[in-house]
């Protein structure tokens, strides 16, 4: 069939897939660079790309050539790692002003992404994507909306279970993200970006209603965990693409088009309302282990060890041979004089017998001397110079060079300076971690239109219920918890609660440390299964917060059991913050009044 004869949807299909690959083409250098990254974490160290850009294996020299890998890039992402999984803390949203609404609203906000953090186990999810930041320089988050997660709200025709949906975060490797533009560094600046995965074609069929024939996908960077696998038995996989365009004046929404085995599947506006001001954009965050200039993807700190890593592997298999002919023997035979098959064969074992002829030179060893100190002296500088390279020098390995620091502060700043190279990495997983808060509650906005219930962690081992619908999260400016205590270890962090408990900073008027701020304190230390069960303060807080939403179109009865002071404040701080008046003031003031009055009357009974 000509191009004249095809619909205007294997035309756009057609578009699209020579659309990627073009770009796949454009960055296939690239690719084989992680993918030579990935081999040498992985161990297999004496691989290179020829001058096809294709991954080849080295040939050895000589067939008695060392081969042997000593892999220190291995623990140098191990330790990377580790310290980059001290960055978790929690997303909250400040209020937009000091009004008892914004105040709500952001609280609302924060409890909504406590519970996405809990559920959708943000912290794998950001493991899973530092590793393949670290390993190949950048990563990739998708937050999506999954109306097949959530609470189930009823059932289908078929007797299948119907959920209300719920927002989900999937960490992606590098493979799977096709910019317009290498050289364009900001996501948001690209034009258009290609998302192509593979996909069992029972999926696809599912998600679009389209059967196609599938086929194998061996190419690691399409379907890396497919490699090595057949074809399944229920039909194989297809490679869908999904090129998301970016809102124009033409296209105010943007364009979505997906196609997978030269069929169109889809061709819309962009799903999510997740960028600023109800702007739709791309459901996709970067995150980069180390920015380059002028380039999309980032680069690794594997980028640079490599070359030390070829250099260390060499002096170590030089050394080891050298070793080999001193312990060996290297052995000097005249023309002749033995049977050098024999020779070869065993050596001049000890107790051997040997035979030469008669007038001839006996074979003999040649002395070799002692393995030079230049080895040793190479193996040291290079083992110095991983840790220089890849920021990572690791204290309890170099004790001996801080023999001389015996303060505690001395010791602290060397920690601090230790982890002073991994601080563009923190940048860009703080800011990652910020956005995806935002677009979370941005799809939540999008997608809760009805009244929803929502478990959440309130603190220590309570979990608390709220209800809200989309049209109450009206804030969505995301802040992270601690922001300045990020690179501080546990026992750090609770070293400086002990010496601010020490100065009474968190003591009340009384002097005595209050209920709530002790429940606090006990779950930053790691005990908040020893906080008191309930805590009766934040209770009657968060009752006085219900009678001000009461008041607004009634009466609120003030309980006998009600802390009346606690309520006193909370009313007045309401009244104070928010836009009222007329009878809902006036309701308020006798509310308050009545509350005063109760607690006259237990300061009276008290005092005989």
């Amino acid at each position: 069939m000509t191009e004249g004869n095809l619909t205007p949807e294997k035309k756009l299909a057609g578009e699209v897939q020579r659309d990627f690959e073009a770009r796949r083409e454009e960055r296939r250098t690239i690719e084989r660079g992680w993918l030579m990254n990935m081999n040498f974490v992985n161990g297999n160290q004496y691989c290179e790309v020829d001058v096809k850009g294709e991954l080849r294996d080295e040939e050895k020299e000589y067939y008695w050539q060392e081969r042997r890998t000593f892999n220190h890039i291995a623990p140098i992402i191990d330790s990377r790692l580790s310290k980059l999984a001290r960055l978790r803390p929690a997303l909250k949203v400040i209020a937009a002003s000091d009004d008892e609404g914004d105040r709500r609203a952001a609280s609302l906000a924060s409890a909504i992404l406590s519970a996405v953090q809990e559920d959708g186990d943000i912290d794998g999810v950001m493991n899973a994507a530092a590793l393949w930041s670290e390993v190949c320089g950048t990563s990739f988050y998708k937050v999506i909306w999954n109306g097949k997660k959530g609470s189930a709200v009823g059932l289908t025709e078929d007797g299948e279970k119907v959920f209300d949906g719920a927002a989900e975060v999937v960490a992606l490797s590098p493979f799977e993200i096709y910019p317009y533009s290498l050289s364009v560094e900001s996501l948001d600046e690209q034009p258009s970006i290609i998302h192509a995965k593979a996909l069992p074609v029972e999926e696809i069929a599912a998600a679009y209603g389209v059967k196609l024939a599938g086929k194998d996908l061996n190419d690691i960077s399409l379907a890396p965990y497919m490699r090595g696998k057949s074809k399944s038995a229920k039909g194989g996989y297809e490679l869908i693409i999904e090129r998301y365009e970016k809102p124009t004046y033409a296209m105010p929404d943007g364009r979505l088009t997906v196609v997978a085995g030269g069929e169109l599947l889809f061709d819309g506006a962009l799903p999510y309302i997740n960028g600023e001001n109800g702007s739709r954009t791309y459901p996709f965050i970067k995150q980069c282990a180390m920015p380059l200039a002028g380039s999309f993807f980032g680069v690794s700190v594997v980028d640079r060890l490599i070359p030390l890593q070829r250099a260390y592997n060499a002096v170590k298999n030089r050394k080891h041979e050298f070793l080999n002919r001193i312990s060996m023997g290297t052995i000097a035979v005249e023309d002749g004089s033995v049977d050098a098959d024999e020779i070869a064969e065993d050596g001049l074992m000890p107790g051997k017998v040997i035979v030469y002829r008669q007038g001839s030179q006996p074979p003999e060893m040649l002395t070799l001397g002692s393995v030079p100190t230049g080895f040793d002296k190479e193996e040291e500088n290079l083992l110095a110079e991983f840790a220089k390279i890849s920021g990572t020098g690791n204290i309890s390995e170099n004790a001996d060079s801080f023999a001389g620091v015996t303060s505690a502060t001395g010791l602290q700043l060397i920690i601090e300076q230790d982890d002073q190279r991994l601080s563009l990495t923190y940048a860009s997983m703080k800011r990652a971690l910020k956005l995806i808060g935002r677009h979370i509650l941005r799809l939540y906005r999008q997608f809760a239109p009805q009244p929803r219930l929502l478990k959440y962690s309130a603190g220590g081992s309570a979990y608390s219920v709220i209800a809200f619908k989309g049209s109450d999260i009206s804030s969505d400016d995301v802040v992270l918890e601690s922001d300045s205590d990020l690179n501080m270890t546990t026992a750090q962090k609770r070293t400086v609660i002990y010496e601010i408990l020490d100065k009474g900073l968190f003591s009340g008027g009384d002097g005595s440390v209050p209920p709530s701020v002790k429940n606090k304190l006990l779950s930053e230390l790691g005990y908040g299964s020893f906080a008191p069960a309930r805590d009766l303060t934040e209770l009657n807080r968060a009752r006085a917060a219900e009678e001000n939403e009461k008041l607004l179109k009634g009466d609120a009865p003030v309980k006998d059991y009600d802390d009346h002071a606690v309520h006193m404040e909370e009313h007045t701080a309401y009244l104070l913050t928010a836009d009222i008046g007329g009878a809902a003031e006036e309701r308020i003031c006798a509310h308050i009044n009545a509350h005063r009055q109760n607690l006259q009357k237990l300061s009276e009974a008290e005092n005989g």
